[in-house]
């Protein structure tokens, strides 16, 4: 080995290349900075920023209410919707908490109890619902049956006392749609329709962009939600409990995101219904649609639903001055968001990555504080309503082969979202 030579050694703290940690006596460490401790405000804790300037700042830390203080929840229905996405959520919930069980399988409802800590009193049958009215520690229901049991289920919550928030679509007409509003107003209590992409971050940034006018006015919107239906003996593929086919079910979202991102009506709906011959999945419902809405703007919406589709499930909005592109929209989890514009004289796609969060947790917890707060929720059953109306309206359209003609609506003093509550925080 020569002079310049050296075996390689390990270095760092506490070796004999490296330099060793000064001795502190006990009882001498720094105290921690105030950037390390935070502080309480309103009963939360908040931190300082910690990060550089080159990067976006930590959320702040969660602020749950005191379980004593949130809103009780009882879950109707434990499908697979409920066992894999809604009873989970709520350990996200800040404002909300699962107390009790519907269902018309008690060992099923007896198991699920136990894994989610209710107590075997809080577990009912479909024919107990008016046995909640005793049960102080229900403030509201979640609905999460089949479409065709919606209506019942949620007159026998409204009769109960209990406010009530319903999965979509909403009933199986607009008919049962306007005899739930009705109902639950009568009772005096709320109802809610569980549309999810309202209250989600990535939809929630497009329908800021759009609004901003930023990017012009939109011209063009395309929503597009499939999927590949399986076997013929679940409820989806049957008329009486589901209402209808894909439109209802998946093209739903659909209508209701294009709706929701322009804040505007359609003054004119055109529809397509395309079923594989042979198939009797699709005898009493449709596997594809198509179909168009012209809102009063002169913007214009092409959207496609289908059963027998390669999963798609994205929105995108074509404007005066630059596009928005969300894959995956309509899903629980996956959103990618980029946004193209002019940049002097180049064309810049610039992708939005935005904090994920549960978006069924945000819904429910929007409806707790509504609750708590007295306040119209964001999706009131008159949003849900509203969906049956243009959806009877399609249907008529693919039987007839032309345009159908919807009323003008207008909201209060001409504003936007003629059919929705205030924003949610």
């Amino acid at each position: 080995m020569s002079d310049t030579e050296h075996p390689i050694r390990p270095t760092g703290p506490g070796t004999p290349e490296g330099p060793a940690l000064p001795a502190v006596a006990p009882g001498a460490l720094p105290p921690p900075s105030s950037i390390d401790r935070g502080h309480v405000r309103d009963g939360a804790v908040e931190f300082e920023n910690w990060k550089g300037e080159a990067d976006k700042p930590a959320p702040p830390p969660p602020a749950p209410m005191p379980p004593g203080e949130r809103v009780g929840f009882a879950i109707m229905g434990l499908g697979r919707l409920t066992l894999e996405e809604i009873l989970p959520a709520f350990a996200a919930c800040k404002a909300a908490k699962a107390v009790a069980l519907i269902s018309g399988s008690p060992e099923k409802a007896r198991a699920v109890a136990a894994q989610y800590g209710i107590a075997p009193e809080g577990v009912y049958g479909y024919d107990e619902v008016h046995r909640l009215a005793e049960n102080p520690e229900v403030q509201a229901v979640y609905v999460v049956t089949p479409n065709g049991m919606h209506r019942d289920n949620v007159l026998a919550v409204a009769k109960a006392g209990k406010h009530v928030l319903c999965e979509k679509p909403m009933a199986n007409t607009s008919a049962e749609a306007r005899e739930m509003v009705e109902a639950c107003r009568a009772a005096g209590v709320r109802l809610m329709i569980a549309y999810r992409c309202q209250y989600e971050p990535f939809n929630r940034e497009v329908v800021r962009l759009v609004r901003s006018g930023d990017l012009g006015r939109p011209r063009v919107l395309e929503a597009t939600n499939t999927q590949v239906q399986g076997p013929a003996d679940q409820w989806r593929l049957k008329a009486p409990l589901a209402g209808g086919g894909a439109l209802p079910d998946i093209g739903l979202y659909c209508l209701n995101g294009v709706r929701a991102v322009l804040g505007e009506e359609p003054v004119e709906v055109f529809a397509r219904i395309v079923n594989p011959a042979g198939d009797a999945r699709y005898a009493d419902i449709d596997e594809t649609t198509v179909f168009m809405l012209r809102f009063p703007s002169g913007a214009i919406a092409n959207c496609a639903t289908s059963y027998g589709a390669h999963e798609s499930k994205d929105l995108r909005v074509r404007l005066e001055k630059g596009w928005i592109d969300l894959e995956n929209a309509f899903a629980y989890r996956g959103q990618r968001l980029r946004v193209a514009q002019r940049k002097d004289e180049n064309e810049a796609v610039e992708e939005l990555r935005i904090g994920a969060k549960n978006q069924f947790a945000l819904e429910i917890d929007h409806f707790a504080r509504c609750i708590l707060e007295g306040r119209e929720p964001r999706t009131p059953g008159e949003e849900g309503l509203q969906d049956h109306v243009l959806m009877e309206a399609l249907y008529r359209s693919a039987r007839e082969g032309g345009p159908v003609a919807i009323p003008p609506v207008e909201g209060p003093k001409g504003r936007l979202d003629a059919f929705r509550g205030p924003e949610p925080g």
